[in-house]
C-alpha cells in the first residue's frame, strides 16, 4: 500500500504541474481570444483529433493494449513486450498517418460547402492544422502504457506538461511577439499543439530505448496482436459513443451562441482540474495492478484494490465537487476574468461550472469502473452502458438547450454521467459479484458528512464575503478582495474542517496512513 500511496503521490504532483500550466494556457488563450469566433473555433476544431486520440490512443487501444502487454511481460519478460509495443505502433502509425490525410484532404474541402457561417468555415481551416497532433499523441499513449506496465509513472504524468509548456511559449510567447492580427495569433498557438504532440511522443519513447527497447517496423503476424485489435473493436465502439458525445454537446454549444462552445470547454476543463489531480493517477496506478490480479486469477484482490482505488477517488472528489459548485463564480472571475474575459462572461460561465461540478464525482468512479471491464477483457458492457448514455445526453440536449441554452448542454452532460456510473457500477457487481461498492458505503457516509460540515464553512464564509466590493491590484491585474479570501482562506479553511471530520470518524485507511507516516519519520538506526 505504501509503494501505491507513492506512486500516486508522484502522480498527483506531476498532474498538478500539468493542470496548473494547462489552466495558465486556458487563461492566456482566455485573455487574448475572450470569447469571440476565433477561440471558439479553436476548441471546436482541436475537439476532432482529441475525439480520434482517445479512440485510437488512450482510449480502447490503451485498455486492450495494457492487460495483453502485462501478460506478454509475465510470460515472456522484456524482450516479448518490446516485440509486442514494436508491432502495435507499426500499425498504429499506419492507421493514424492515414486518417490524418484523409481527415486534412476533407476539412480544406470545407469552404466549397455553400451559404455557412464564416465560424464554421474557421473551424474547418484550424481542423486541418491540427489534425497532425493525432498520429504523434496516439503513438505517445502506446508508449505510455508500456511504461506504466514496467511501473515507471513518472515519464507517462509529464506527458501533457510537455504540451502545455509548447502551446504557452507559443502563444503567450512568439505569438504575442509576432503576430499582429488574431489569426497571427491563432497559427502560433496550433503550432504550439503540434510541437507539444511531437515532444509527448519523443520523450517516453527515448526512455523505452534507454530500457532496452529497439524500434523496427514490423507489420508481422502475431496472435497477441490480433486479441488486441479484438479487444478493441467493441472497446473502440464504446469509446466511440463516448467521444461522439461530447463532440456533439460542443457542437451544439458551437450553433448555439458565438460564446457557448468557449464558455463550456473552459468550465469543462475547471471541472477536470480535480480529475486529473487525483482521480485519474489513482486509476493509473490501480490499473495495471487489477490487470495483474485479472492475469493470474486472483479476483478478490482485484476486488479489494478495485474498491480502495474507488475510496480514493470519492474522499478527494467529493469535496471538491462541492467546493467547487459553490464557490464558482470566484474560481471563474479570479482565474479567468481578466484581458477579453468580460464580467459578463464569468455571470455567464460560473453556473456552467457549478453544474459540471455535480458530476465530477461520478465522471471520476466511471473512469476507474470501465478499466476494471477491460481488466477481465469484457468490452461489451461498457459499449452497451455508453449508447445508453448517449441516448440519454443526446435527447436530454435536444430538449434542454431549447429551454436553458447552453446550461441545459450541461446539465443533460451532468445527467448522462450519472446514469453511466449507475448502470456500470450495477453491470460490473453482477459480472464479478465481488466487485460491488457495497463495502464502501460506511466510507461514503463519512465522506459525506464531511463534505456537508465543509460545505457548510465554504457556503457560509462566501455568502458573507460576497457583498465585500474592494478591488486590490496585483501587478498589471486588478482583482477583488473577496474572490482572494475564498480562493486562499476558505478553501483550505473548508479542507481543514473536512480533514478533521474523517479524521474524528476514523476514515478507513486513517491507521494505515498512520503506520506509513510513523515508518517515514522513524529514525534511521
Amino acid at each position: 500500500m505504501s509503494k501505491k500511496l507513492k506512486n500516486i503521490g508522484v502522480i498527483s504532483l506531476l498532474t498538478v504541474v500539468s493542470r496548473v500550466l494547462g489552466l495558465v494556457r486556458d487563461q492566456v488563450s482566455a485573455a487574448i481570444f475572450g470569447t469571440s469566433m476565433f477561440n471558439d473555433a479553436f476548441v471546436t476544431a482541436f475537439s476532432l483529433p482529441n475525439l480520434f486520440r482517445r479512440l485510437l490512443g488512450e482510449g480502447s487501444l490503451t485498455a486492450a493494449f495494457v492487460p495483453m502487454l502485462q501478460q506478454e511481460l509475465h510470460e515472456n519478460g522484456k524482450a516479448g513486450a518490446f516485440d509486442l509495443l514494436s508491432k502495435v505502433v507499426s500499425r498504429l502509425l499506419l492507421a493514424t498517418g492515414a486518417l490524418v490525410v484523409v481527415a486534412m484532404i476533407l476539412f480544406n474541402e470545407a469552404r466549397r460547402i455553400p451559404g455557412l457561417e464564416e465560424r464554421w468555415y474557421l473551424a474547418a481551416d484550424l481542423a486541418v492544422l491540427l489534425f497532425p497532433y493525432l498520429a504523434f499523441v496516439c503513438v505517445a499513449a502506446a508508449f505510455n502504457g508500456t511504461l506504466n506496465v514496467m511501473q515507471r509513472f513518472v515519464e507517462p504524468a509529464l506527458s501533457p506538461i510537455w504540451l502545455n509548456l509548447a502551446m504557452i511559449l507559443s502563444l503567450g510567447g512568439a505569438g504575442l511577439h509576432f503576430a499582429h492580427t488574431p489569426m497571427g495569433e491563432m497559427y502560433w498557438l496550433c503550432a504550439g499543439v503540434l510541437v507539444g504532440g511531437f515532444l509527448q511522443m519523443v520523450v517516453p519513447a527515448v526512455v523505452l530505448v534507454r530500457e532496452g527497447w529497439r524500434p523496427v517496423f514490423d507489420l508481422g503476424p502475431s496472435a497477441r496482436v490480433k486479441e488486441i485489435i479484438a479487444l478493441m473493436a467493441p472497446g473502440l465502439f464504446g469509446t466511440a459513443i463516448y467521444q461522439i458525445n461530447i463532440l456533439v454537446s460542443r457542437l451544439l454549444a458551437f450553433s448555439l451562441t458565438v460564446s457557448a462552445a468557449t464558455m463550456m470547454f473552459y468550465a469543462n476543463r475547471l471541472m477536470e482540474l480535480p480529475i486529473g489531480v487525483f482521480a485519474i493517477a489513482v486509476s493509473t496506478v490501480v490499473y495495471p495492478l487489477i490487470a495483474k490480479h485479472a492475469v493470474e486469477g486472483k479476483f478478490a484482490a482485484m476486488a479489494e484494490d478495485y474498491r480502495k482505488g474507488v475510496r480514493l477517488i470519492l474522499i478527494i472528489n467529493i469535496p471538491a465537487a462541492v467546493g467547487l459548485a459553490l464557490l464558482s463564480e470566484p474560481i471563474v472571475r479570479l482565474l479567468f476574468q481578466r484581458g477579453q474575459f468580460t464580467a459578463g462572461d464569468t455571470q455567464s460561465m460560473a453556473p456552467l461550472l457549478a453544474l459540471f461540478a455535480v458530476g465530477m464525482p461520478f465522471f471520476s468512479v466511471v473512469n476507474l469502473t470501465v478499466r476494471a471491464f477491460y481488466a477481465v477483457k469484457d468490452t461489451i458492457t461498457p459499449v452497451k452502458v455508453a449508447m445508453i448514455d448517449f441516448a440519454v445526453n443526446v435527447g436530454l440536449s435536444l430538449v434542454l438547450r431549447e429551454w436553458f441554452g447552453v446550461i441545459g448542454l450541461v446539465l443533460a452532460s451532468t445527467t448522462a454521467i450519472v446514469v453511466q456510473m449507475v448502470l456500470l457500477q450495477r453491470a460490473l457487481g453482477r459480472r464479478l459479484p465481488g466487485m460491488t461498492l457495497a463495502p464502501l458505503w460506511p466510507s461514503i457516509v463519512k465522506v459525506l458528512a464531511g463534505s456537508l460540515v465543509m460545505g457548510a464553512v465554504v457556503g457560509g464564509g462566501w455568502h458573507w464575503l460576497r457583498e465585500w466590493e474592494a478591488v486590490v491590484s496585483i501587478g498589471r491585474f486588478a482583482m477583488h478582495e473577496a474572490d482572494l479570501i475564498a480562493a486562499f482562506g476558505l478553501i483550505p479553511l473548508g479542507m481543514a474542517a473536512y480533514a478533521a471530520v474523517l479524521w474524528a470518524l476514523r476514515i478507513d485507511g486513517r491507521d494505515e496512513l498512520v503506520a506509513i507516516v510513523r515508518r517515514k519519520l522513524k529514525p534511521a538506526k
